[in-house]
């Protein structure tokens, strides 16, 4: 989001009507879009039309960089597969490799709850520092806030990320063409279903564990392999696949056709989502991305996941059509087929 108000400008317009904030303002859905576009765009950015995004791109005295801020909440604070300093940094560093950015550096902020063990502070510190070291990401700076007992579930963690853009890429969702096939790296809905089964609520269990990882090393095998063919990139965190790909759809005016058939879902999540009333498509995920191609460059794009570590997952799971303009449609082998939204509530609180 970018964007200045100039002195002397008519008062902005809101149109976020709400009496109040709820819990699904946060879930990255329909409320969540309502918010930021009917009250923070207006008050913050004035008439700025340019599309949300991950990270802003800057130009700032001749210097072009990438910068991005995010805040981690999710409970518990540790799960299968990773624990929320980890967390913070991969999701920071996420959002700036699929801005098109080599993530460099990150400024943290820790509000911490009276009577937090210093043990579980220095372990989720360390946790931070492993995953940032691993990342190739220095953190920079940052900040420390406590407050009472009670208040902060332990420990919040926010983050922002500054980022040096790629060459060769330019992510843009108005660059999307029909015929552009749809890649995503990997399965979904592993990071949501985990956190669900980590908080024992429900009687349920399942081998299953978040997909937490820096997703930078696939991004700059894309881009270096694929790069002039590429339109756009996201993360589909909170709202899932299905979230993403509207935001898409609408921004570039076009319809996107997914194939159900590939996508890759591991049968614990598929299960989990059966007995809950829950589509995939929605589940949020911390280490895959999508991607959108141009179909000359597809193959390229796609062999380029399939040679990185982490990436044999990779696949073609749709494409851009004219029609539905604006919406996601998924089709099936036996020729039917559902419009899917953008989440709507939030079936899964708390997951990053």
């Amino acid at each position: 989001m970018k964007g200045e108000i100039k002195i002397g400008s008519p008062a902005p317009k809101i149109r976020f009507r709400e009496p109040q904030i709820e819990m699904a303002h946060g879930a990255g859905g329909k409320a969540s879009r309502r918010l930021v576009e009917g009250l923070f765009a207006p008050l913050l950015f004035g008439a700025s039309t340019e599309p949300l995004a991950d990270a802003a791109h800057l130009k700032i005295n001749g210097a072009r960089m990438a910068v991005t801020t995010d805040s981690f909440v999710v409970k518990p604070l540790v799960f299968p597969g990773g624990s929320i300093g980890e967390l913070a940094i991969n999701g920071t560093v996420n959002d700036l490799a699929v801005s098109g950015a080599r993530p460099e550096a990150i400024v943290v902020t820790f509000i911490l709850e009276s009577g937090l063990p210093t043990e579980i502070l220095q372990r989720e510190v360390q946790a931070m520092a492993n995953a940032a070291q691993y990342a190739g990401v220095r953190i920079a700076g940052g900040d420390t806030k406590v407050v009472e007992h009670g208040k902060a579930d332990g420990m919040y963690i926010t983050t922002t990320g500054l980022g040096t853009p790629l060459t060769g890429v330019e992510i843009n969702p108005q660059s999307v063409r029909p015929g552009d096939k749809v890649l995503l790296s990997g399965p979904i809905g592993d990071h949501g279903i985990t956190i669900l089964l980590a908080r024992g609520e429900l009687d349920m269990e399942g081998d299953l564990e978040s997909d937490t990882r820096s997703v930078f090393p696939l991004v700059e095998a894309v881009v270096a392999a694929a790069g002039a063919g590429i339109r756009w990139m996201r993360d589909p965190t909170r709202g899932g696949v299905a979230t993403s790909l509207n935001e898409l759809a609408r921004d570039c005016g076009l319809g996107v056709v997914l194939f159900e058939d590939n996508l890759p879902v591991h049968d614990a999540v598929r299960g989990a989502c059966e007995l809950l009333g829950l589509d995939p498509l929605h589940i949020a995920n911390e280490g895959q991305f999508l991607t959108v191609v141009a179909p000359d460059l597809v193959d390229a794009a796609l062999s380029a996941l399939h040679s990185m570590p982490g990436g044999g997952d990779a696949r073609i799971i749709g494409e851009v059509r004219d029609e539905p303009a604006g919406s996601v449609l998924v089709t099936t082998r036996y020729g039917g087929s559902r419009i899917v939204d953008m989440l709507v509530g939030d079936p899964l609180p708390r997951i990053c």
